[in-house]
């Protein structure tokens, strides 16, 4: 077997494979002569069937196979043992490659397009500038979050008359002549909240009823001739709900009430943790701290486009093999078209040349990533996912169990190795430029993304 490589510029090469008969012949023969030992052919005995005919049979099959293995590994082994640095994968050469017939051709030639990733030159200085945003915490911020608090930490009573937000559950019984019908419907735990009564007449007739009362109503002005609404409440297909226009009474059986915490030691203690605060204007502070904790991942976020952009432009003019790549980009995706892969394209060169500088900077600055970080990556994604659902206090076990699932999740890894690399540039490039700090609020800061 030969292979060798022609670079047709400092963005692609040709590699040819000759593959001679010598190369796959001891191999196809093994091969078929394990077929001979498995045939059982009407005529032959298992295990005698003539070696000519298995060949007949099988020949071309195992030959065209084996050629295609040996090119598969080889071609890889070629590229990886001379460092050969491709974006994408290798494709066939539409110019040079011929048709193979292996009913009798025995020696091979095969031509495979290489895209070459482009050697990225990089200089960045203090005359570089880059803007690290933060937000400033309002205190019209700070009052909607106790107020989200309040409700998320809230409590449900059972009351003794109905209001417009209450949760109403009882028994439903269709009336004919203003007396239960014989056969009738009848919904044993029906519910409804008045807020979502459509009619403001049949609405009303619930506002202030009294715990163990009975409300005659008629649910097809109450949900407007809604069939989805009237079906679902009273449990029956939209067929027949379609044909519901009788009253109907609801003997009230349950009020719930949700009402909101109170802004005390209570709430402080569910939000924060035991004892953390003791006072209002305490946890006051403690929420300006956790909502500008908030927003440093955003702000991190916003700090690494900028760094991106920064990045693709010192890179400067990169050439890249466009027509080897749309080529490649086509054929890995079944459900692309040309026209998609052109209106893609640029954003995808963009994408491609930042990879390119990222590990251009790592490789060349042994920008390492270390364990530890990775770990800490992981247990600040923990956190941040908690914090989300009201949770700022989560104890080290149950941290701890969180951020090892997350690091024997293959693909959860990879996102959090692509995040701490991401923060590792973002250190080295601080480092590198001037970065000015600019406080914004909340609004200016919304319209950076806009």
């Amino acid at each position: 077997m030969n292979i060798s490589f022609v670079n047709n510029n400092t963005v692609s090469g040709i590699v040819k494979m000759e593959i001679e008969k010598k190369d796959y012949e001891e191999q196809v023969e093994k091969i078929l002569r394990q077929y001979r030992r498995k045939a059982n052919m009407p005529g032959f005995r298992t295990g005698m069937v003539p070696i000519g005919l298995i060949k007949k049979m099988y020949g071309k099959h195992v030959l065209a196979d084996e050629v295609n293995k040996l090119v598969s590994e080889h071609l890889m082994n070629f590229i990886k043992e001379n460092d050969i640095q491709i974006l994408g994968n290798p494709l066939p050469n539409e110019a040079e490659q011929q048709l193979i017939d292996f009913d009798v051709q025995e020696d091979f030639e095969f031509y495979f397009d290489l895209a070459i990733a482009p050697v990225i030159v990089l200089k960045l200085n203090k005359r570089d500038r880059l803007t690290r945003y933060i937000v400033t915490v309002n205190d019209e911020m700070i009052n909607q979050q106790l107020e989200a608090y309040c409700k998320n930490f809230g409590s449900y009573d059972q009351v003794e008359a109905v209001e417009e937000d209450d949760m109403v559950k009882g028994v439903v019984t269709e009336l004919e002549d203003g007396n239960p019908k014989e056969g009738g419907i009848v919904v044993e735990d029906a519910l409804l909240m008045p807020k979502y009564i459509k009619g403001k007449r049949e609405q009303t007739k619930f506002l202030g009823a009294k715990l163990n009362s009975t409300v005659r109503f008629n649910p097809k002005k109450a949900y407007k001739n809604v069939e989805a609404e009237i079906a679902a409440f009273l449990k029956v297909d939209k067929e027949v709900a379609r044909e519901i226009t009788a009253d109907f009474q609801f003997e009230i059986k349950e009020i719930t009430r949700y009402k909101t915490a109170e802004l005390n030691k209570e709430l402080f203690d569910k939000v924060l943790g035991e004892n953390v605060v003791e006072t209002e204007e305490a946890f006051r502070e403690k929420v300006k701290d956790i909502l500008a904790e908030q927003y440093k991942p955003q702000c991190e976020y916003k700090f690494m486009i900028d760094v991106r952009k920064l990045l693709i432009k010192k890179a400067g003019d990169v050439k890249l093999a466009d027509d080897i790549l749309k080529r490649w980009l086509l054929a890995s995706n079944n459900e692309t078209t040309p026209e998609k892969v052109e209106e893609d394209y640029p954003k995808i060169v963009e994408d491609i040349i930042y990879q390119l500088t990222k590990e251009h900077i790592i490789k060349d600055y042994e920008l390492k990533i270390e364990d530890s970080e990775i770990e800490e990556v992981a247990k600040n994604t923990v956190k941040a996912q908690f914090a989300q659902y009201g949770m700022l206090s989560v104890p080290d076990d149950l941290l701890a169990k969180y951020t090892d699932n997350m690091l024997k999740n293959e693909e959860s890894l990879r996102g959090i190795i692509t995040r701490a690399t991401d923060e590792k540039l973002a250190t080295w490039v601080n480092e590198q430029v001037k970065v000015e700090t600019k406080e914004v609020t909340q609004e200016e800061f919304e319209k950076l993304f806009t």
